[in-house]
């Protein structure tokens, strides 16, 4: 009989000690942290003023209604889940009058926020589609490799950002397009690409769109951001239905969980822009073959809260309001760090804080100054340099100002 605690029996004995998330593992260390001054700059969530998690106004009113409505069960959605949802979800992101959807060449199924829609639709390009390699930006989202290598695609990169000017690597990102095989499938940030917080001008969004249309490279957006970044959610669309305009195909995978605040709830969407309503059915049939024996149908509750959100219009004006409020308290945050760090005259050109846009931007300090700031200055960041604009406030600003002077000054 084994001794209680004795694990040399267990048939998981080999089981090795997985490292921590690189990005959630920030927030674990944070939380260890006993420091007062303590600040996590990790972890992808907008924060109030006061540092505190902000559940929206009409959010809260969404949730009235559907508590307080007697006809409303607990039922399992279908395979595709929502269909209000869905219908409304299209409509945002390709905009109201969108050729596409009036044509009915949409099939846009519920996922599981923006991770479960990339895994959807990487599931179903692998078994469906022609080219089984895809190209992200270099550098993406940690998650992104991840996701479409356990699709069972094979995942490569091009070039995106360049760490002298802090700005877009324009010519290495043509270039590597340009040499990318015949009908590749081509990971597109719709717009405040994470971790960078650089995106494409117009101009150069419809090279891109023309060089991809001529090699027929496949789009497949990534859209966790609209309205979150400039304000506007027809301005974080602008990618996205420009490639749709031109009567072409691609895919946009959505997450509500940023700009409508909605992160443990895991409400998304991915839709597939096909030549034929005939052909959208038949995708349609082959999503919910790939979603079944994933997750069998997706939750209801987020669903219902956006749902009602986007359906009626005087709460979908004041989502809009709130929405600004939130990309215009980073956006002032971006200016007052910048001011910050001139006032203290550290060493550098600090100018890409203000031209990047969305929640993070990409600050350009190494791991050694990084891990230099956990120590001395007990703020929290990804060892890339990723700061979340949405976790500073007007108090943490000058804290974080002296930090990075600091690494700046110490570790140059």
């Amino acid at each position: 009989m084994s001794v209680s605690g004795d694990h040399s029996n267990s048939v998981f004995a080999n089981v090795v000690q997985a490292p921590e998330d690189p990005i959630l593992g920030v927030t674990v260390a944070y939380n260890k942290d006993p420091s007062p001054d303590k600040l996590n700059l990790g972890v992808g969530a907008y924060r109030t003023e006061e540092g505190k998690p902000l559940v929206l106004n009409v959010v809260r009113k969404a949730e009235q209604l559907l508590v307080n409505d007697p006809s409303r069960v607990k039922e399992y959605l279908p395979i595709t889940g929502l269909a209000d949802f869905n219908k409304l979800s299209a409509k945002l992101i390709f905009g109201a009058d969108s050729v596409a959807i009036q044509e009915n060449r949409v099939a846009t199924v519920q996922c599981l926020s923006g991770t479960g829609s990339l895994r959807v639709g990487g599931e179903f390009l692998a078994r469906h589609y022609h080219e089984r390699t895809i190209y992200i930006p270099q550098p993406t989202w940690g998650n992104h490799p991840k996701v479409f290598t356990l699709a069972g695609l094979s995942v490569k990169t091009y070039r995106y950002y360049n760490p002298n000017t802090r700005g877009l690597d324009f010519e290495g990102l043509l270039e590597d397009l340009g040499n990318a095989p015949i009908g590749a499938i081509v990971l597109l940030h719709a717009c405040a690409h994470n971790p960078t917080g650089v995106d494409p001008t117009s101009d150069q969004w419809e090279h891109i769109r023309l060089l991809m249309r001529s090699k027929g490279l496949l789009p497949f957006f990534d859209s966790a951001y609209q309205g979150f970044a400039s304000g506007s959610l027809d301005a974080d669309a602008l990618s996205v239905r420009m490639f749709v305009a031109d009567g072409g195909e691609c895919l946009a995978a959505q997450s509500y969980a940023k700009n409508m605040g909605l992160y443990g709830e895991r409400v998304g969407a991915l839709s597939i822009v096909c030549k034929t309503a005939e052909v959208a059915t038949r995708v349609e049939s082959q999503l919910k073959l790939v979603i079944r024996p994933m997750y069998s149908n997706p939750p209801i509750h987020g669903a219902s809260i956006v749902a009602t959100v986007l359906k009626d219009r005087d709460m979908y004006d004041e989502w809009t309001v709130e929405l600004k409020a939130m990309a215009d308290r980073i956006i002032s945050m971006r200016k007052q760090l910048f001011d910050a760090l001139q006032a203290r005259g550290t060493p550098g050109d600090w100018s890409h804080i203000l031209k990047q846009i969305g929640m993070f931007t990409f600050t350009g300090l190494n791991a050694d100054q990084v891990a230099y700031m956990r120590k001395e200055y007990h703020i929290y960041m990804t060892s890339d340099g990723r700061i979340s604009m949405a976790g500073l406030s007007s108090r943490t600003v000058p804290h974080l100002a002296d930090a990075i002077h600091a690494a700046i000054s110490n570790l140059a």
